[in-house]
């Protein structure tokens, strides 16, 4: 039987290439690449063969006979893709005859090209992809810097804990660590302890992958009052981050309101009512953990500004939440629109997978009676005020609903932080460039969140590097770069 990507799928592509019969789609050169929620194999054209698995970063590939339980619909998600995507370049449907697009080089390096001396700062998917790339295919000499003392950025502290699968791609990532023309410099701060200026005099370029570690902000009254948190401190908290102490969340409150229903969103609510039992033998912080078990929270609410046809989260991590056995998924019918939507969707669409979901008027002026923990899906319900006078009591939403809660988290997104020295845009929260090249700064470089805003999951980031380091290389050829800057050893923290 054909073989099915599932859940944890990191989008990266790896399966793409050494796939022999072209049966995985949307491929990096297709126009849906980036935008699907996942990758999907055609099982018309599958041979069965099993090196899509083995390549595979985040073990997200199986036999489709092998799926059982809820993995089993992955395979029906696979074979759906096709039916409403259809290839219409397939010249058969006989696997030798997959359609393959013509051989295309997209870099000329000249044989003699000097070893350049490169620094890439961050350590998280968008900097080791362009490490990987630049180490493989280049004979760059690279410095790989990090500001915390441990390596990993975004697949270390942002992932959840619960996704033992995703994080695994880290050790695809770890092995570069010790390539001998690799030198790892963790625990060395841009700005603290080396200047843009600095790290420019001693390397012939240098790639900034510093992501996008601020919280946006939802701009309503309230927001500041304690017990309303960003969702990236609550990732950060029960992933251990240095930079978040242990009681940084407090759980004494029955009932958090989560505003947001993307990926981020379903993992804090999804950690927040989890068994600490099923946490166990995870990577989640010891101190998180502890305080798990002694958590009050009974229920959690998702606040969508949105209705279910339109809701952020992807296709697979709602089915992940409909398919928790110890936690309760609940609809909340407040509006009519949302349970005609729900019972007018289609098949394979977002609002289909609320169909067997229970669905209740909720009443959100008494603290939560059930005994099992549940979360509670409110759609077309934007926040318009965190109530409260020191401490959040309670969110009021714009068509005038109070939603009584002890906690407030606000999960409405990502956005990147100024790096002094380098230029910044305040609007998009990136750093200015083109194709990775910063604006007005001759030899620097950006890839990540801070290149092109915090959209794309680990996956996107390949691409994203490959385009960042071919830009690099074309200013080395053009003699931009390299040639003069021959330092090394200069960094001393190590």
């Amino acid at each position: 039987m054909a073989y099915a990507i599932t859940q944890t799928c990191c989008n990266d592509a790896s399966c793409v290439s050494v796939c022999p019969v072209n049966c995985i789609h949307p491929t990096p050169d297709e126009p849906d690449f980036g935008t699907t929620e996942m990758l999907y194999v055609d099982p018309a054209v599958c041979i069965d063969c099993g090196a899509c698995a083995d390549a595979c970063p985040v073990d997200a590939i199986f036999p489709g006979d092998a799926l059982t339980g809820p993995m089993r619909v992955y395979a029906d998600l696979n074979a759906g893709y096709y039916d409403r995507v259809p290839q219409v370049d397939v010249l058969s449907h006989a696997p030798n005859f997959h359609a393959w697009g013509p051989p295309v080089f997209s870099r000329n390096i000249p044989s003699d090209l000097a070893p350049l001396d490169i620094a890439v700062v961050g350590t998280g998917p968008a900097g080791m992809y362009a490490v990987e790339d630049l180490l493989l295919h280049t004979n760059a000499r690279v410095t790989l810097i990090d500001r915390l003392e441990t390596a990993g950025g975004l697949v270390r502290y942002g992932v959840a804990p619960d996704h033992p699968s995703t994080k695994k791609i880290g050790e695809t990532f770890a092995r570069f660590h010790h390539h001998p023309r690799l030198r790892l410099r963790l625990g060395v701060e841009v700005g603290r302890d080396v200047t843009v200026d600095e790290l420019a005099q001693r390397h012939d370029a240098v790639i900034y992958a510093v992501g996008a570690s601020a919280a946006r902000s939802l701009g309503v009254p309230g927001e500041d009052l304690a017990g309303s948190l960003a969702a990236t401190t609550v990732v950060a908290w029960y992933n251990g981050h240095p930079d978040v102490p242990a009681d940084a969340v407090d759980l004494s409150a029955e009932r958090v309101v989560l505003v947001g229903t993307g990926n981020v969103a379903l993992d804090v609510a999804r950690i927040l009512t989890a068994d600490p039992a099923s946490l166990e033998h995870t990577s989640i912080s010891r101190e998180a953990l502890s305080r798990l078990r002694s958590s009050k929270v009974r229920e959690v609410v998702l606040l969508a500004r949105r209705g279910p046809e339109n809701a952020a989260y992807t296709t697979p991590e709602l089915l992940a939440l409909t398919q928790l056995d110890s936690v309760d998924l609940v609809v909340d019918a407040h509006d009519p629109r949302v349970t005609e939507t729900i019972d007018a969707a289609g098949p394979g669409s977002k609002a289909a997978l609320l169909q067997g979901v229970p669905r209740e008027r909720v009443d959100w002026s008494v603290p939560p009676g059930h005994e099992r923990r549940r979360i509670v899906l409110r759609f077309h319900s934007a926040t318009a005020e965190i109530l409260g006078d020191r401490q959040v009591r309670g969110l009021r939403d714009t068509g005038g609903t109070e939603i009584a809660a002890g906690q407030v988290v606000r999960a409405v997104g990502y956005r990147g932080a100024p790096l002094p020295g380098l230029p910044f845009d305040e609007d998009t929260g990136t750093i200015p460039n083109e194709g990775g090249r910063v604006t007005g700064r001759p030899g620097t470089y950006v890839v990540g969140w801070i290149k092109r805003g915090p959209s794309g999951g680990i996956g996107a980031n390949r691409a994203d590097a490959k385009e960042t380091v071919g830009t690099l290389l074309e200013d080395a050829v053009a003699g931009a770069i390299g040639g003069s800057k021959r330092r090394r050893g200069l960094l001393r923290r190590s």
